[in-house]
Formats: structure tokens, C-alpha cells, sequence
């Protein structure tokens, strides 16, 4: 199976980069910056679970790629994806199943426009990790989880044989048969981690120590009904989760957009934030939505950003 990753960032670097160390068909679709310091440095993960030194990865330009690929495994930021897609487009046959794992549900209807719904598949990940300053991919906690499933019908012989390239890697892979529903939970939950932790620009036991717990799992409940109202209400064990982690007393976690503010980076506001209250637009109560103030607030900041 030949794989093409678009993306060698924390999150492609990491699943392609254990994808590749495990002897699989893997190419790197990045720009000339970054492939010039993988040819330099290699690709080199830091982790808790196994570390990587992968020397010379293959790579390719965007201008270079002219033959399809079994698999496009699409890791892009959100507010790259128009960008993503023209570069990878080429890499699309007949036969190539697209794997996107970008956070939220717009980008679905973004790829089936572009390539039809029986190429897209559904898929979430689950993992933190960043770039450091030197390129290299550090995993940031002990989970690092790729879940994925043809959308609205069982496993297949198109997901068992990805299911297959993945079973040696170093990261825990699953083939799921309601993988829209698993993405929606994902969503539920990064949105009100995101939205909290970006509104209080302060980690989860900072809100909590705060007294601010009961805003957090207002945000979650706000983005729970949305889902329901979308079909896809999520189950009691994810929700207890979510509530969990966003109550921990003590706890370090925030959401990547979170520590993107803070850097002054580009953010997905749009994508997990807007998306979501969009969808609820019509059920929200706009004069008390925790919600519309953390789109809200985001949206300010990278108004911010970009009068910079």
C-alpha cells in the first residue's frame, strides 16, 4: 500500500513517521522548507512510548506529484485544507481512500465536493503532540490512538487493508463502524476544552481552582445539545469523560488552540468553534451562550492577529 502523508507536522510526522518506521510505503507531501530540513536532520519523534531517528523520509513537492496513492493520510491545520487539497489532488486515482484528521465535521463536505463522499473516509485522532524548534516531533502524553471507518456503513475490504498497514505500528489503530459519531464526541469535547481554556487563557485546574468548572461543563452541555440536534448525540461513558477531564482538579491540559494563542499562532476558530455554533444557531440562547463568547473571543484575537 503506497501512502501518501500530507503533512509532516506533529501530527502527520508522528502517524507517518510510525507508519514508516514500521517498513511501510510512506511519502511525505510537504513544502521545500520543511523538506529540506528532513533531508538535513531526519524525522525524529520523542516519546514516551518509542523514540524515532528516521533518516532521509521521502518526500515530495507538490509540483512533483503526478501518480495516485492507495491512501492520502490528510493531517493538515484547518486553515490550510483548501491549500492541502490542491497540492494532493494529483495523488487521487480511482481507487485512492482519502483519511482526513482534522478536528470538527466541515471538512467532510469539503472533501466529498472535491473527490466524492466513497473516496472520504471518517477518522479522529487522538494524541498531543507539537514541533519543537528544531523539527522534531514530541509527543506530549501517553496516548496516541487513530481511529477510522467508511461513513454510514460496516467495515470493508478497502478499511481492513489500511487496518492491516497499521497494525505494526508503534500507535494504537482501530477500524470503527460508527466513526461519525466517535468524530462528534471528539468534536463535543474540543470545543468546550477550547472554547474554555481559550476564554480563561489558563489550563483546566487553573479554571477549577478559579471556581469555574460549572462555566466549563455549561460550554460542554451547549455543544452536546447541538450534536443531539444533529443526529448524534453523544453516549454517557464519552460524556462522563469529557466531564472528567474538563473538572480535574490539579490538571495541565488545555487545547492546542489554546497554546496556539498564546504563541501568537494561526488558530482553527472557525473550524471547532464557529462550525459548531453555526449548527446550533438556531437553539441557542444568544444572550447566555458560553459558546457564541468563546467564538467570539477567538474570532477577536485573530482579527488581532491579523492586523498585526
Amino acid at each position: 500500500m503506497r501512502i501518501l502523508v500530507v503533512g509532516a507536522g506533529a501530527i502527520g510526522g508522528y502517524f507517518g513517521g510510525r507508519l514508516l518506521e514500521a517498513g511501510r510505503d510512506v511519502t511525505f507531501l510537504v513544502r521545500a522548507k520543511r523538506a529540506a530540513q528532513l533531508a538535513q536532520t531526519g524525522l525524529v519523534i520523542k516519546s514516551r512510548l518509542g523514540e524515532a531517528a528516521l533518516n532521509a523520509p521521502p518526500t515530495v513537492l507538490a509540483d512533483d506529484l503526478h501518480a495516485p496513492y492507495d491512501l492520502v493520510l490528510l493531517s493538515c491545520k484547518a486553515y490550510d485544507l483548501e491549500a492541502a487539497i490542491n497540492s494532493f489532488a494529483p495523488a487521487v486515482g480511482p481507487q485512492t481512500a482519502i483519511l482526513p484528521l482534522l478536528n470538527g465535521m466541515r471538512h467532510l463536505d469539503v472533501l466529498d465536493r472535491r473527490f466524492g463522499a466513497h473516496r472520504v473516509l471518517g477518522g479522529e485522532c487522538v494524541i498531543a503532540a507539537t514541533l519543537d524548534d528544531a523539527g522534531r516531533v514530541v509527543h506530549l502524553n501517553d496516548t496516541h490512538l487513530l481511529a477510522f471507518g467508511d461513513r454510514g456503513s460496516p467495515a470493508s475490504s478497502r478499511t481492513d487493508a489500511i487496518a492491516a498497514a497499521m497494525q505494526a505500528a508503534n500507535f494504537a489503530s482501530r477500524v470503527s463502524d460508527d466513526v461519525v459519531l466517535e468524530m462528534w464526541e471528539k468534536w463535543v469535547f474540543l470545543a468546550a476544552l477550547a472554547g474554555i481554556t481559550c476564554l480563561m487563557r489558563a489550563s483546566v485546574g487553573d479554571i477549577v481552582a478559579a471556581g469555574g468548572a460549572p462555566l466549563a461543563l455549561a460550554l460542554l452541555e451547549e455543544c452536546r445539545a447541538v450534536a443531539a440536534s444533529a443526529g448524534y448525540a453523544p453516549r454517557a461513558a464519552a460524556l462522563e469523560q469529557a466531564r472528567a477531564n474538563l473538572t480535574a482538579a490539579g490538571s495541565t491540559l488545555t487545547a492546542s488552540m489554546a497554546r496556539d494563542i498564546e504563541r501568537g499562532a494561526r488558530i482553527e476558530a472557525d473550524h471547532v468553534l464557529g462550525d459548531m455554533f453555526r449548527r446550533g444557531s438556531g437553539m441557542i440562547d444568544m444572550d447566555r451562550s458560553i459558546l457564541r463568547l468563546a467564538y467570539t473571543h477567538a474570532k477577536a484575537y485573530e482579527a488581532r492577529l491579523g492586523n498585526l
